[in-house]
């Protein structure tokens, strides 16, 4: 029997939340380790990335080490005026944050700060799921779907690569036509590709 979207979702979420916290440091340690390998890091200046939350792969150790790289690294934050998008903001260690409808960490909205898709290299996107062709489980709430849209339809901007733990992938998941899959997804121990 084919589980349902929402029930891989909860499953998998209750997966990564189970993992210990040393797991969880050494995940995004080693998550530093692969990133660091793939090809489009060495071109890419402008770098979305997300903070982790809800079990979510560590983040902060990878946005830390791209500052120490030289890297200038985005947030994203829900658009006040356009529902459902996107917007992504230059991220400092000196950012204002605050909390989002869904209780998620955010820069304060600045104008100032917003660097627009187009101009972004790499787009970390996070995932509750993944499956062996690429295919991505979000949330449900449809956000990167629609910022990778336009990468999506004519492989222009900024190009995205999932982050995630090793336990959130399966096989095979069931897609709906507006999903779009990823051409990379880097785990703690492993690069997925599947580009031509």
């Amino acid at each position: 029997m084919t589980l349902s979207r929402q029930a891989i979702r909860s499953q998998i979420r209750e997966k990564r939340n189970q993992l210990l916290s040393d797991t969880q440091h050494q995940a995004g340690l080693d998550l530093i380790k692969l990133f660091s390998t793939i090809s489009e890091l060495s071109s890419s200046t402008h770098i979305a990335l997300y903070l982790s939350t809800d079990g979510e792969v560590n983040t902060t150790p990878l946005i830390e080490w791209l500052w120490s790289q030289g890297k200038s690294v985005y947030l994203p934050v829900l658009h006040p005026f356009s529902k459902g998008h996107l917007l992504f903001l230059h991220y400092t260690p000196a950012t204002p944050m605050t909390l989002n409808k869904y209780q998620i960490v955010e820069p304060q909205l600045n104008q100032t700060l917003i660097k627009p898709v187009a101009e972004l290299d790499l787009i970390c996107t996070p995932l509750v799921a993944f499956d062996s062709k690429g295919q991505r489980l979000g949330m449900g709430g449809g956000y990167y779907d629609r910022t990778l849209a336009t990468w999506f339809k004519d492989k222009q901007g900024a190009k995205p690569v999932g982050l995630a733990h090793d336990c959130q992938h399966i096989e095979s998941l069931p897609s709906e036509a507006w999903d779009v899959p990823l051409p990379k997804i880097v785990t703690p121990s492993k690069v997925w590709q599947w580009e031509s």
